[in-house]
């Protein structure tokens, strides 16, 4: 069958009919050609739809725990900074590098490159998942303990996180597959998973938990094993989905190329100690904010959520613009990866901005949701009124370093990252730990963390040291 055909305009005027692509031809040429701002959109929004659907998970889960008792609640609460520090390595560290390289291959036109990074992805996943397993299985016991954990909360904290990371090697195999489908622009396949699992999870995770028929009560255990049940689903179906060559891109076992791998690690490297310094900087200024007391650190703990709602959102628009910007950098169209690198992080600043100063003007509309305590909320009042503000610079920062691992430039994000650790957590510490300063003065550093991130990065890139020749034409 012949390709449909349309007529078109030649610069000499004369009509002339050319083909038009069919299939992976024509996604590619969306990406590359489209609008910028509603492909932006297209792709952002069924990864932010993903990362909504497992914030409920993770909540629907907590509730569930919560009927256990409070040393499984205390238990899972050690655990889960640990899931969440794999969590953001896999998506937006490794995962970043994979989405960066496969975007890049693809722009290039090298589609055979972009096909063998998917087992490159599965073999990462693979050697990551038995690390991160084993580390857990051996370290966790003295973590939970240092944390905080004893007796029965220790008990439960070893549980949940044994059989919770039993299942990291199906973990990491599915971010970094999801991630590979991103860097090709087809975010509806890894969404549909990340959704259908979601909907499975609520239902299995309190049968084995509680019992159900056959099931027998697991108790913490069954939270784990329901998690591990749907990776594992999730990582068999992905990897014979794929493997059919019904998907963007086929996945085939092949040798393993150094290219490839540093392709992928020179992007996901930088960007996994970059997604680090954020839980550093939060653990360092919440013991800073405990030297005043309970009462001042529930009330910054319910205002610094209002922080984590904006990472969804920041990052299915963040995917989003790596997508666009590798695939542009790979054909060499860096002026397009400029603008959609600006359009991205403007529309990043405006919606988080909106968000800040909603939180600056009305803060009692969001800590009231959680307290009534005078004593909680005046410094949840407190901090969003000096931090909220400058949540328009952590939008533009935040995308703009995206738009970086987009063009493999990831030095200036990092030291912009860096900057706010040293400024919010380094500074905002000895302020209040060795100058007694009060905690106004505290939440001032963080806020002036986050307005280097973000001022750093942008005079980065008007610098010129993100967008120059692209890397996918470099030394060839």
């Amino acid at each position: 069958m012949s390709a449909p055909q349309v007529n078109v305009v030649e610069a000499e005027g004369s009509p002339q009919v050319r083909p038009v692509p069919a299939g992976p031809a024509a996604a590619h040429e969306v990406l590359l050609r489209g609008p910028i701002l509603g492909t932006l959109l297209r792709l952002a929004v069924p990864t932010t739809a993903v990362l909504v659907a497992q914030s409920v998970v993770g909540v629907a889960e907590s509730w569930y725990v919560s009927f256990l008792g409070t040393d499984a609640l205390a238990g899972a609460s050690l655990v889960f900074p640990v899931f969440m520090l794999m969590t953001m390595l896999s998506n937006g560290g490794i995962g970043s590098g994979v989405a960066s390289a496969v975007a890049r291959a693809l722009g290039a036109n090298r589609r055979g490159d972009a096909q063998a990074l998917l087992w490159h992805a599965v073999v990462l996943g693979v050697v990551l998942g038995l690390v991160s397993g084993g580390l857990a299985w051996w370290g966790g016991p003295a973590l939970y303990r240092a944390l905080g954990g004893d007796a029965g909360a220790l008990e439960a904290a070893v549980q949940y996180s044994n059989t919770l990371f039993a299942g990291a090697i199906p973990f990491w195999v599915v971010n970094l597959l999801a991630a590979a489908l991103r860097g090709a622009g087809n975010v509806k396949l890894p969404a549909t998973v990340t959704l259908v699992g979601a909907g499975v999870m609520v239902v299995i995770s309190p049968a084995l938990i509680f019992g159900l028929g056959p099931l027998p009560r697991l108790g913490i255990v069954g939270a784990g094993v329901a998690l591990d049940v749907f990776y594992v689903g999730a990582a068999l179906w992905l990897v014979w989905h794929l493997a059919s060559g019904r998907a963007t891109l086929r996945l085939s076992p092949g040798p393993l190329d150094g290219r490839l791998l540093r392709d992928i690690l020179r992007v996901g490297l930088p960007t996994a100690l970059g997604a680090v310094q954020p839980n550093l900087m939060v653990i360092v200024v919440t013991g800073a904010v405990g030297l005043f007391g309970v009462e001042t650190l529930a009330g910054y703990g319910i205002a610094s959520r209002l922080d984590y709602l904006l990472v969804p959102l920041l990052f299915g628009l963040g995917t989003a613009v790596l997508t666009l910007v590798g695939v542009s950098a790979g054909a060499g169209d860096v002026e397009r990866a400029r603008r959609v690198a600006w359009a991205g992080a403007w529309l990043g600043f405006a919606v988080t901005e909106v968000i800040g100063l909603a939180a600056a003007l009305f803060p009692l509309g969001w800590v009231q949701l959680f307290s009534e305590e005078p004593a909680v909320l005046a410094p949840g009042v407190t901090y969003l009124r000096i931090v909220a503000p400058l949540y328009g610079l952590l939008g533009l920062g935040f995308v703009l370093g995206f738009a970086a691992q987009g063009m493999a430039r990831v030095l200036w994000p990092f030291l912009a990252g860096t900057a706010r650790l040293v400024i919010a957590a380094g500074f905002g510490w000895l302020a209040v730990a060795r100058f007694g300063a009060p905690l106004p003065t505290l939440f001032m550093f963080v806020a002036g963390g986050l307005a280097a991130y973000g001022l750093i990065t942008v005079a980065a890139i008007r610098a010129g040291a993100i967008f120059r020749t692209a890397p996918a034409r470099e030394g060839r």
